[in-house]
């Protein structure tokens, strides 16, 4: 289920242990951090990813409480001015704290011409994130998504990227899933269906077992 460090609640573990049960029933709140995607916009379930990865878990008895702190039209730079706030409030020191990361498709819609936050902005606002996260709490990151029109995705592709080195960097887990959903007959479809960007319960359910099948997931919750 991943380590415990001397943020969670000894007199807790101890009690636990002391009944029989494992580190498996010990509480984990995750906050799951970004744009629409991470709130699941578009999903006929109300789960998108981080609520079915979360029902995944619990289902084999892990005590997770889920935040999705996701939020329509965010940016990194929105994320950045947020993420720490709203995560202290929801992560007491004395619990076992995690944090995921997903945002940047929003940076790179146009505005007036331009996207709304430039490359090497995003880049930076990345950088402070996560290295400050990484500090307080263990960190994921999952990069941002395909959008369904062929100029955002090909600056949508570029910046996940160039991500994914800024995140082999600062040593924190990234996952590149832009490949593996811009191929996705069912991601494109739904979106076309919906609003031309968001996908539906299929998709969703896609970017699910991608990150579900992910070593540095299953590390959290194996």
């Amino acid at each position: 289920m991943g380590k415990y460090d001397d943020r969670c609640d000894t007199t807790t573990i101890i009690s636990l242990l002391k009944r029989g049960r494992t580190f498996r029933d010990l509480p984990m709140r995750i906050c799951f951090i970004g744009d629409s995607f991470v709130n699941g916009t578009g999903d006929d379930d109300c789960l998108g990813w981080p609520g079915r990865l979360c029902a995944e878990a619990r289902s084999r008895g892990y005590d997770i409480t889920l935040y999705n702190l996701g939020i329509r039209r965010d940016t990194s730079g929105d994320v950045a001015r947020r993420w720490e706030r709203e995560a202290a409030a929801r992560l007491p020191v004395e619990l076992d704290g995690r944090l995921v990361f997903s945002f940047g498709v929003n940076d790179c819609v146009l505005d007036r011409g331009l996207p709304r936050i430039l490359e090497e902005e995003t880049l930076a606002n990345a950088r402070r994130i996560l290295e400050r996260a990484r500090t307080t709490w263990p960190t994921l990151m999952v990069g941002p998504p395909c959008a369904g029109e062929a100029a955002l995705d090909e600056r949508v592709s570029r910046l996940s990227g160039r991500l994914d080195a800024l995140c082999r960097v600062l040593s924190v887990p990234y996952l590149p899933i832009f490949p593996r959903l811009a191929g996705a007959e069912v991601w494109r479809m739904e979106a076309r269906r919906g609003d031309g960007i968001h996908p539906n319960r299929g998709g969703y359910t896609l970017l699910h077992q991608a990150v579900l099948d992910w070593p540095p997931w299953r590390d959290w919750v194996t």
